[in-house]
């Protein structure tokens, strides 16, 4: 599969506007500025591809990027409060509309950051994929910015904080070093054939 090959097809910033599913499709969700932008370009060996902003709450829109006949999916981040609650309530519809869709969705990239326990919204995402037989794999970002020692003691945290842990496959990332980018281009690969 050559990643660098990936194009952006369509964004989408209303439930009923997104296109029936006709291929399979993988997803990568999360917090506001968790990192999906520019985790999307690293794996995909581009530097604009997905926008990228340090501002929270940018990608507001469900955007499709093609990738040998799959799609790969960003959706909006969640848990922004400086956004209008008008917008808040339109991102909720889209992102559940998506989810609760019966699309060709194989995998679920549920990004968090590796700096922080996971907030509420994401144990409830965590909580909603299993409940809801979604298949997921959780990307902890942002591990460069952690030394060895903090990066244990958050792995330590992150097996009482979420449930399952141990169940859960996951993967170590970094934006900057790229380090875990080869494991999700796998999953990826796996899941596209």
């Amino acid at each position: 599969m050559d990643f660098t090959r990936a194009d952006f097809y369509r964004s989408y910033g209303e439930y009923h506007q997104l296109p029936p599913s006709d291929r399979t499709e993988i997803a990568f969700a999360g917090r506001s500025n968790v990192g999906k932008s520019s985790l999307i370009n690293k794996v995909l060996g581009r530097k604009t591809l997905a926008r990228v902003s340090s501002v929270p709450g940018k990608t507001a829109t469900i955007n499709f990027y093609t990738l040998d006949g799959i799609y790969l999916v960003d959706l909006p981040g969640y848990g922004y409060a400086k956004v209008a609650k008008s917008d808040k309530q339109r991102w909720s519809e889209l992102i559940e509309g998506y989810l609760h869709d019966s699309r060709e969705l194989a995998l679920i990239f549920q990004l968090i950051d590796m700096r922080h326990p996971p907030t509420a919204d994401d144990r409830q995402m965590i909580d909603f994929m299993i409940e809801s037989e979604i298949p997921f794999v959780i990307v902890f970002t942002k591990a460069d910015k952690l030394s060895a020692r903090e990066r244990e003691e958050r792995m330590a945290g992150f097996a009482q904080e979420i449930p399952f842990f141990g169940e859960i496959t996951h993967i170590v990332f970094s934006a900057r070093t790229g380090e875990g980018t080869d494991r999700i281009r796998e999953i990826i690969e796996e899941l596209g054939e």
